[in-house]
């Protein structure tokens, strides 16, 4: 099948069109490989979130934990997203304690700005704060969502996951020299 360039970036090299699109409608641009079929990059360079913002029952026991005690859920999140580099219980102690204060959502807020840049996720529905100001709870399920989508396992923490994907990696077998004859 001979496609134009234009038609080779709407439908793939293959002339196919991509899981993300219904019938008739073309991909806007290829999936990065990580990315579950429904995930949509836009032209600007930035990534549809996996789920919505109110999708937060898509993960019912998550959805009850965040709705219980959000600290638990924003200290796995902070764990992951910070590279292992803020503790799980650390960063869900003091995300408590600012809730007393009211400041937790700021807190919050720049971990989903963090996790947006490292993914290229798009700011949406409004900017990171106002996200976090206006529905903290439904941010936090989103991010721990859109973390666990991409193959994370949120409740074994940074340095477990890190040791998963590595075990991942196989080498070849090695070929034992034995006897010719």
């Amino acid at each position: 099948m001979n496609l134009s360039h234009s038609d080779r970036e709407m439908y793939g090299a293959d002339g196919h069109v991509g899981h993300a699109t219904a019938p008739g409608f073309a991909n806007p641009s290829p999936a990065p490989p990580y990315a579950a079929p429904y995930v949509v990059q836009y032209p600007d360079g930035t990534i549809r979130w996996s789920t919505g913002l109110c999708h937060c029952t898509d993960d019912p026991a998550n959805c009850l934990i965040t709705c219980c005690c959000p600290c638990i859920t924003f200290g796995q999140i902070a764990e992951i997203v910070s590279k292992g580099s803020s503790n799980c219980a650390v960063s869900g102690t003091l995300y408590a304690l600012l809730s007393f204060t009211g400041l937790s959502c700021l807190y919050s807020c720049a971990y989903r700005s963090r996790l947006r840049a490292e993914y290229y996720l798009e700011e949406s529905p409004c900017a990171d704060c106002l996200v976090h100001f206006c529905c903290e709870g439904c941010s936090l399920c989103q991010e721990y969502r859109e973390l666990k989508n991409r193959g994370l396992d949120m409740g074994i923490g940074w340095e477990a996951n890190v040791d998963r994907q590595r075990r991942g990696v196989t080498l070849p077998p090695v070929v034992v020299q034995g006897m010719t004859k």
